[in-house]
């Protein structure tokens, strides 16, 4: 008998066929007329519920004794049709057999609710709750979306390296790797000689695999990155991550409008794609975690996302001052509060913030003639704020070298970098979408902590 998920299972009719089912007890409810077990195996949110008759329950007593929540299972029988509401159809089972035991005195998950800063102690557990297995499902089919997405429009799929020599956000704010022993050349007291280090040079994990893939942007046109990166930023907030993973498409001879339309485009495919195959799983974050969910992901849907420059903004925001708790002013790096503002208050939808103050924008991004700011964009969600950020690129060569003097940055760490504007240079553009602030836009979910399997961030690299 082919082993047939439950998902796969409630695909059936309920004609009397033999079916097994193997899972997870979620829970076990006992009758004098019968024994209930509500059996989970991940493949969707709902159990499937199989009940032992009298004789049944009697012939798999010693079984049933040990099939507590969490207790693996696999049990055997009929699919028929449920006389519950709710449910279409169950198993009239005629064996069990546990596979392996959760003890209630010590399995932690029994049938209660558990808050989330509980289950970040136990991230190795918190899958096979609720909550988690929904996220686990949903991130599963975004990340497939993604590529979905990119592939049916012609883009290559480009691995970036996880360990550079190039800040490319030139913030600082990286992880170094090394196989030098720092601690006892400290005690030493000498300085520290990087040509004896593993790569010869002072070297780091990624912030991003943006300016690696635009070297193949310059050779196959259309190109993206979907891997993780590392930000050594003393963060604790309900958005940041210290490692996440990010998505980075880039475009040859793509200007700012025409990364705008491919950021909408895409996210677009993201929220559709997530209503249409995650439908159960939405249902169950607009009921418990987010009221609205589902609404407001469908509005995203109906009409073209409207547009705006940071300075458009900005005076807008200077009017309604009293609304925030940061006083808003042209060249502040906008907050929360002020992005939300403008998309829920202002344009009832997402809206792309454009032509930001080149100060605060990485000095990658094209500058504009007015010599203040650069062609960057923002799309700015209900809800949540930024979502995407990216921007047109520098392709003037003088222009993009006196930046990364002004800068102070390391022009020979950037020389390959500037190679792709000596020679064949072309206007290009690209953005970056953080999959985990994604997820948490899509489901609802309130702690990007809780959107990712195994979360690291300041003092937190457990399992």
């Amino acid at each position: 008998m082919k082993l047939m998920t439950i998902k796969e299972i409630f695909a059936l009719e309920p004609d009397g066929r033999a079916v097994t089912v193997k899972g997870w007890v979620r829970t076990k409810r006992e009758t004098k007329a019968a024994v209930f077990l509500e059996v989970n195996d991940g493949s969707r949110m709902g159990n499937i519920q199989c009940v032992f008759d009298e004789a049944a329950a009697a012939a798999a007593n010693a079984e049933l004794g040990r099939a507590g929540t969490g207790a693996s299972v696999a049990v055997e029988g009929v699919l028929v049709a449920s006389p519950a509401a709710g449910q279409k159809l169950e198993v009239r089972a005629s064996s069990l057999r546990v596979i392996g035991e959760a003890p209630a005195e010590t399995y932690p998950l029994q049938k209660k609710a558990h808050s989330f800063e509980f289950l970040r102690e136990i991230a190795h557990l918190r899958p096979r709750t609720n909550t988690f297995g929904a996220v686990a499902r949903v991130r599963n089919r975004m990340a497939f979306a993604i590529h979905e997405f990119y592939q049916a429009r012609g883009f290559n799929y480009v691995h970036t390296p996880l360990i550079t020599a190039s800040d490319c956000e030139g913030a600082g704010a990286m992880f170094q790797v090394t196989t030098l022993d720092l601690e006892r050349i400290a005690k030493s007291g000498q300085a520290v000689d990087y040509s004896k280090d593993f790569f010869g040079k002072p070297s780091f994990l990624t912030v991003s695999g943006q300016l690696n893939v635009e070297t193949y942007c310059a050779a196959l046109g259309r190109v993206y990155t979907f891997g993780p990166t590392f930000r050594a930023e003393n963060s604790n907030t309900t958005r940041h991550l210290s490692e996440f993973w990010m998505i980075e498409p880039e475009v040859a001879f793509a200007e700012l409008p025409d990364n705008m339309e491919l950021a909408e485009e895409f996210l677009k495919h993201l929220v559709r794609t997530a209503l249409k195959d995650c439908a159960e799983d939405l249902a169950f974050f607009d009921q418990r975690i987010q009221p609205g969910l589902v609404k407001s992901l469908e509005a995203v849907l109906d009409k073209p996302f409207a547009h705006m420059t940071y300075t458009e903004a900005v005076a807008i925001l200077e009017k309604n001052a009293d609304k925030f708790e940061v006083k808003p002013y042209w060249g502040l790096d906008l907050m929360s509060e002020h992005e939300k503002f403008l998309c829920e208050q202002i344009a009832g939808g997402p809206l792309f913030l454009t032509d930001y103050p080149k100060e605060i924008k990485s000095f990658y991004m094209k500058q504009n003639a007015d010599g203040k700011t650069v062609r960057a964009m923002d799309l700015l969600v209900p809800r949540f704020g930024e979502i995407i950020g990216g921007s047109e690129r520098e392709e003037r060569l003088e222009v993009l070298e006196a930046r990364i003097r002004e800068l102070g940055l390391d022009e020979k760490a950037y020389s390959w970098y500037l190679d792709l504007r000596r020679f064949g240079t072309t206007p290009h553009s690209g953005f970056g979408l953080g999959f985990e602030r994604l997820i948490l836009y899509v489901t609802g979910m309130a702690n990007i902590r809780d959107v990712i399997p195994f979360p690291r961030a300041p003092k937190l690299a457990d399992f």
